[in-house]
């Protein structure tokens, strides 16, 4: 009988553990397809930033473009862990409209430079703006929800600085 007991109690256990989620914390698909999304869009920023690093000449630009590198960059590095966790790989470089438009500044310069440059960024930030603010209200993950609420902030903040320098351009 003892052994019986066991046995049975065994199997309600594995029965419990089998309507446990061995993953409590993955992610949805579209948890997934936005976290790549975004990160491309941090890997094009910091491309066309550093162009914009090199090329603007508006003082105000170039100091824009460095606040892009360094955030985009500090906006990987936070969401590294879940692109991890969820077996995603980072882009290895921009992608192909991202391409075209470097390809389109790198043939501009003076004001004409800024002013692209500045067009694309309040465009980009806007539609990554629209993407984050979506996510937020989506995701179930708790602390996805966190790190993608921080970035929400970024993003509002780069959008609005943009659109300020567009102004002035």
């Amino acid at each position: 009988m003892n052994i019986l007991n066991k046995m049975a109690c065994c199997a309600a256990l594995a029965a419990m553990a089998v309507m446990i989620p061995v993953h409590a914390n993955a992610a949805t698909d579209n948890d997934k397809k936005f976290l790549a999304m975004a990160a491309q869009s941090d890997v094009n920023e910091i491309a066309l930033s550093k162009l914009a690093e090199q090329k603007a000449t508006n003082p105000a630009v170039k100091a824009f473009a460095k606040k892009m590198i360094s955030e985009h960059t500090m906006l990987t590095n936070s969401m590294k862990p879940f692109a991890k966790s969820w077996g995603l790989n980072p882009p290895v470089g921009p992608d192909s409209d991202t391409k075209q438009e470097w390809d389109k500044l790198n043939k501009l310069s003076g004001h004409d430079f800024d002013k692209e440059y500045i067009d694309h960024m309040v465009s980009d930030h806007a539609k990554c703006l629209d993407a984050f603010t979506d996510e937020a209200q989506d995701t179930k993950d708790a602390k996805f929800k966190t790190a993608v609420l921080k970035g929400k902030t970024v993003v509002a903040a780069h959008k609005n600085m943009a659109w300020d320098l567009q102004k002035k351009l």
